[in-house]
């Protein structure tokens, strides 16, 4: 089959096809880039523009799709023209109809329910898009494109899938049968510049207080765990706070898809691995875990915890691996205890309930609890320190939190940060570590908006 370079200077050849015009018929639109599309893949070889480099391949795509228009009589206008070559361009060198959202920096989350329904988040709120995939089988052949990158597979005999992109950004899918009424396709956003602690505080996700302090607490080696809900931000403030850890520590992540992006010079980075067709093959978080301790780690960060291996984690955090950090699924801090606690059930050791909560209090000195609010803005809610043990209770106590007051009329969530008033017991850390908190961080007259 001929290069694309190839086919465009073979000048005599024709293709057949009826004429036809798409005017303002989206069907019709769609019938015609398909049919475009088949006769470009005929045409060409898609192994050969692999090394070819992009801004090329667009340009010999852009001449070969409209010779294509020309000897098929189409007529539409400059418009549709333009349009259909670079959705075309698209669907050969990227994601096809999510080319524009992926290009959209403003876009979190892409949210596929089928070929015929496609939402996006920005600024934390949902809207529906415009963009379509043309049938089903388009959609699939998308998701086949994505996981098809690392390896992974997805058909009926393994309808889901997690997988990432490129740049980093997570992807789940199912297909029939599992997914009813069709193929659905989600995908996490990742900033290609990730975000630093300034610009979380112009958010208004904290105050320069509460930065001020959790930027000691990682330099002071204490360990913390981030609580909240899905698409509240968890991984995002994990990966802030890890740019505080300084660039002489060894720190190996484990993560289900990777999504950590750490700016350290010497980080080991490990991904699990789902079991094959056979069922075989399987690597869980907690074997990553129990492999990491074997390789000079200073610092753990797992990317979230989901099951037995908050077992490892909280031994290696016992055990010489202070500043470890990690994530969980909660709706506060105290559920995110408890959520600890039946996870450690599930490593199937019967222990006294006592002992899980004493290997979860020694373990840990602060959770942060980190919320989307009805407005689609993200805060830290609640900074809370565990002190210890009282008879079999995790005992804890406040330090920073956000007080909602009410909603304006545009829907915006009113409110204020403020401290509790109660000094931390890991300040004297801070202090040995060199790191003096100022007395008005703690003053709980105080407060910010």
């Amino acid at each position: 089959m001929p290069s694309l370079r190839e086919t465009l200077q073979q000048s005599g050849r024709t293709t057949s096809g009826k004429p036809a015009s798409p005017g303002s018929d989206e069907n019709s639109y769609q019938d015609l880039r398909v049919r475009i599309h088949g006769k470009l893949l005929d045409l060409i070889d898609l192994t050969a523009l692999e090394n070819a480099p992009p801004e090329q391949v667009r340009e010999d795509l852009r001449e070969l799709v409209e010779r294509l228009l020309i000897e098929e009589s189409v007529a539409i206008n400059e418009t549709e023209r333009r349009r259909l070559v670079t959705d075309i361009q698209d669907e050969v060198l990227g994601l096809g109809p999510l080319e524009p959202l992926m290009a959209d920096p403003t876009v979190s989350d892409i949210l596929v329910n089928t070929h015929k329904q496609i939402y996006v988040e920005r600024l934390g709120k949902l809207e529906l898009t415009p963009v379509r995939f043309a049938n089903d089988a388009h959609l699939l052949k998308i998701i086949d494109k994505i996981v098809s990158r690392i390896g992974r597979r997805v058909d009926e005999s393994s309808p889901m899938v997690d997988a990432r992109l490129p740049d980093g950004s997570r992807v789940n899918a199912i297909i029939p049968p599992l997914a009813l009424d069709g193929p659905l396709l989600s995908i996490r956003r990742f900033a290609a510049v990730p975000l630093q602690m300034q610009d979380i505080i112009g958010y208004h996700t904290l105050t320069p207080g509460m930065a001020e302090i959790m930027e000691g607490l990682v330099k002071a080696k204490v360990n913390m765990l981030i609580s909240g809900g899905t698409g509240s931000g968890k991984t995002t403030l994990l990966n802030i706070l890890s740019a505080y850890i300084p660039g002489s520590e060894r720190i190996v992540t484990i993560e289900d898809a990777a999504e950590l992006q750490m700016q350290q010079p010497h980080v080991v980075r490990l991904e699990t691995r789902p079991p094959n067709i056979e069922g075989k093959g399987e690597v869980t978080q907690r074997a990553l875990v129990r492999n990491s301790l074997r390789m000079r780690p200073d610092r753990i960060i797992v990317g979230e915890i989901r099951g037995a291996e908050v077992l490892d984690m909280l031994q290696a955090m016992n055990t010489g691996h202070e500043g470890s950090m990690t994530t969980v699924h909660a709706n506060t801090p105290r559920d995110a205890l408890i959520r600890l606690e039946n996870m450690i059930g599930m490593a199937g050791l019967n222990l006294p309930p006592k002992t899980m909560r004493q290997q979860v209090s020694s373990a840990l000195s602060v959770v942060i609890q980190i919320a989307r609010l009805t407005d689609g803005k993200r805060k830290i809610v609640s900074v809370q320190e565990i002190t210890g043990m009282e008879g079999d209770v995790i005992t804890m106590q406040e330090i920073f939190t956000f007080e909602k007051t009410g909603i304006d009329p545009d829907g915006k969530v009113l409110g204020h940060f403020h401290a509790t008033g109660i000094r931390p017991k890991f300040q004297q850390r801070l202090h040995v570590f060199g790191i003096e908190l100022k007395d008005e961080l703690f003053d709980p007259s105080i407060t910010y908006e």
